[in-house]
């Protein structure tokens, strides 16, 4: 699940003003009809895991039988899925990726038939300049009201193609059972102790950014002397201590007892935890890397009144509140956290009551963000190609 620089100071102190808005509970707003815990109507529309389907506010007119969706993995509630299915008796198509250059890539080679594809960070300004989305119509996704105003300024021009769905951050995990001596920065990874225990995401960017911060350089770096400096680290690192690459599920492997630390996002960190109550999320002290994602819509979508219908079910806080409890990163829709903390408390205070989830204003104020690099991209490709080719 991913900047010139994260441009730290005036814009990283504004990011987080932002960001706290999101993190002050509210008072809930307004309570949909159907809590999605009570008895089901005779006439309503429940998921085989008996998930009463909220009905679609404001219903939208779709023609069309089918809607085509090209996700990140382990990303988006099955309930979700199914419950779009049969509101709108229309027919779900699923495919997946784990990585944001696996979505490029394939559209670049002229995948075609897509509806609806899910980028994140600077991969939605990458194939906005490739031409492979849509500017969206935000006439037909009034549900966009929903979002906090400060979640919703972090995404700035990149909010005219994609409609929010989470943020978070990616940073370090560790079980404390079995490691000794915990890590507390990027830097730190590379001690000899953790040998073969690490699980990584398989982001280029965001492990290649990792690198080049304990060298003292930009995340966001053109420089290719310094990114071939961080390659040999990482390397070093590839050869010596990673056990995994994973992006699909690398909470598997440490609920399991396969790796014992790595680098994940923060969602994976705190469903890891609730298997495993010894585990631990880091922010390193070089400062972790902060995402954001939405659901966009390809210039060539042969379903664009079911891609909208799509995006604006999402937007809905009855429909949205399942990300805190399926996969539960940092949720920018406000009717969701209102709509979960009136009707499923439990799942609402766990959320709102990790660090995991909600890391501190202060926290947050040492952090970076992946952004477009433009030509320079092809430089962190072919670093990634080798890195990996050894591994």
């Amino acid at each position: 699940m991913n900047a010139s620089g994260f441009r730290r100071g005036r814009r990283a102190i504004a990011g987080v003003l932002l960001l706290s808005l999101a993190f002050a509970a509210c008072a809930p707003v307004s309570t949909p009809a159907q809590p999605t815990d009570a008895p089901a109507e005779p006439s309503a529309l429940v998921t085989s895991n008996g998930f009463v389907c909220p009905e679609p506010s404001p219903r939208a007119e779709v023609t069309s039988k089918q809607i085509n969706l090209f996700l990140w993995t382990e990303y988006v509630p099955a309930d979700i899925i199914e419950c779009f299915s049969l509101v709108y008796d229309i027919q779900v198509n699923q495919e997946y990726f784990s990585s944001n250059e696996e979505l490029d890539a394939k559209l670049r080679a002229g995948a075609a038939g897509y509806d609806i594809v899910h980028p994140s960070d600077y991969i939605i300004n990458v194939m906005i300049r490739g031409g492979l989305l849509q500017e969206l119509d935000k006439s037909r996704l009034s549900n966009l009201a929903n979002l906090n105003p400060g979640y919703l300024e972090l995404y700035g021009d990149q909010a005219d193609y994609v409609s929010p769905y989470q943020l978070g951050t990616q940073a370090i995990v560790y079980n404390s059972a079995v490691v000794e001596n915990p890590p507390t920065s990027w830097a730190d990874l590379w001690s000899p102790e953790y040998e073969n225990r690490l699980v990584m995401i398989d982001d280029t960017r965001v492990i290649i950014g990792m690198a080049l911060l304990t060298l003292g350089y930009d995340i966001n770096t053109s420089d290719a002397a310094q990114l071939a400096e961080a390659e040999e680290r990482l390397k070093e690192l590839a050869s010596t201590n990673v056990k995994m690459w994973d992006s699909d599920s690398p909470k598997t492997a440490l609920i399991a007892g396969d790796a014992d630390l790595g680098v994940v996002w923060n969602g994976e960190a705190f469903l890891a935890l609730q298997e495993l109550d010894t585990i631990e999320y880091v922010l390193p002290s070089e400062g972790a890397i902060l995402f954001q994602d939405g659901f966009a819509i390809p210039t060539d979508a042969p379903h664009i009144d079911a891609a909208y219908a799509w995006m604006n079910y999402l937007l809905q806080g009855d429909v949205a509140w399942l990300l805190l409890q399926d996969y539960p990163y940092t949720v920018p829709n406000q009717a969701a956290l209102d709509f979960a903390q009136a009707n499923h408390p439990d799942v609402y205070g766990a959320y709102a009551e990790s660090n995991i989830t909600n890391a501190s204003p202060e926290d947050l104020q040492n952090t970076h963000r992946v952004e477009d690099v433009g030509d320079a991209l092809q430089l962190y490709d072919r670093v990634w190609t080798e890195i990996k080719g050894g591994s």
